[in-house]
C-alpha cells in the first residue's frame, strides 16, 4: 500500500492524489512510466520522478526511518505489509497519568515472543533502547497519545524515529471506534480467562497490590494482562491493514 500513495511528495494534497488516480495513475509505477500528467509542468513532473525513485531505493534497502520523517503520519500505517516482520508491538503500564508517575510495566511483542520489562526487576531504560532499536516498525493502541509521549517525556531518545502505526486511529478508518477491548470484541479476539474483562484501572490495581503485599501473584496478573495487550495489537493490525489493503 505504500506504493499507492504519493502524500510524502512535497506539495502533493487529497485533490492531487484524487486527480492522479483519475488519469489512471494509481501507484509509482504508473506515474514513472507516465511521459506526462495532466495539469503538472514536466520539470515538476521530473522532480517526483526523482523522489520516488529515491523512495524505492529506500524501500528495497528498508531504510525505515526515511519514511518516519517523510510519510504523513496518518499514512503510516502503509507501511505495515512491508515491515510487520520487523513491527515491535507495544504497550505500557503505569501508575497512572499525572507527570509525577511512573512507567511499571513495558510489554514488547515481536510477533512470536512477548518479552515484559518490569519496574525494579528488569526494566533498565538503556537495555530497553537497545531493544527497540532492533525493530523498524512501532504498533500501538493510541501510542502516539499515551504511549510515547509518555516515555519520551521521562525518558527523551529512548523511542526510535520509525514509521507507528497507532491502531486507534487505523481503526476508525474501518469503522472500529472505541477503546481496545470494544474493538477486539467486534473482532472476535477473547483473552484467556484469568484476564479476560479486565482494564487498565485494574492493572493500576495489581501494582498497588504487588507493590503492598510483595505477591508475585498480582504482578503476574499484570503482566500476563500487558502480554494480551501486545498479542492482540498483531491480530488487530492484520486485520485492519488487510481490510484496508482490499477495501473489505
Amino acid at each position: 500500500m505504500i506504493r499507492k500513495t504519493f502524500s510524502f511528495l512535497p506539495g502533493i494534497e487529497a485533490k492531487t492524489q484524487a486527480s492522479l488516480n483519475a488519469q489512471g495513475i494509481s501507484d509509482w509505477h504508473d506515474f514513472l512510466s507516465s511521459s506526462s500528467v495532466t495539469g503538472m509542468s514536466s520539470k515538476r513532473k521530473s522532480y517526483y520522478d526523482r523522489q520516488l525513485t529515491e523512495a524505492g531505493k529506500q524501500l528495497k534497502y528498508g531504510n525505515a526511518s526515511y519514511f518516519a520523517s517523510s510519510l504523513a503520519k496518518d499514512d503510516h500505517w502503509r507501511l505495515y505489509d512491508h515491515f510487520k516482520e520487523e513491527a515491535c508491538f507495544l504497550d505500557i503500564e503505569t501508575t497512572g497519568l499525572s507527570h509525577q508517575a511512573s512507567v511499571t510495566v513495558v510489554g514488547l511483542f515481536d510477533g512470536f515472543t512477548t518479552k515484559s520489562m518490569i519496574k525494579g526487576i528488569n526494566l533498565d531504560i538503556e537495555g530497553l533502547k537497545e531493544e527497540l532499536s532492533k525493530y523498524k516498525m512501532l504498533v500501538t493502541f493510541n501510542g502516539s497519545v499515551f504511549d510515547v509521549p509518555f516515555l519520551e517525556r521521562r525518558f527523551p531518545g529512548l523511542v526510535p524515529n520509525i514509521p507507528h502505526m497507532d491502531l486507534r486511529f487505523v481503526c476508525k478508518k474501518v469503522g472500529l471506534v472505541g477503546g481496545l477491548k470494544n474493538i477486539e470484541a467486534e473482532l472476535g479476539i477473547g483473552r484467556r480467562d484469568l484476564v479476560e474483562g479486565m482494564s487498565g484501572g485494574d492493572a493500576l490495581t495489581l501494582w498497588r497490590m504487588y507493590k503492598s503485599t510483595g505477591d508475585d501473584h498480582y504482578l503476574n496478573l499484570l503482566v500476563e494482562y500487558n502480554e494480551e495487550d501486545v498479542i492482540n495489537l498483531k491480530r488487530i493490525a492484520d486485520t485492519v491493514y488487510c481490510q484496508l489493503s482490499t477495501g473489505k
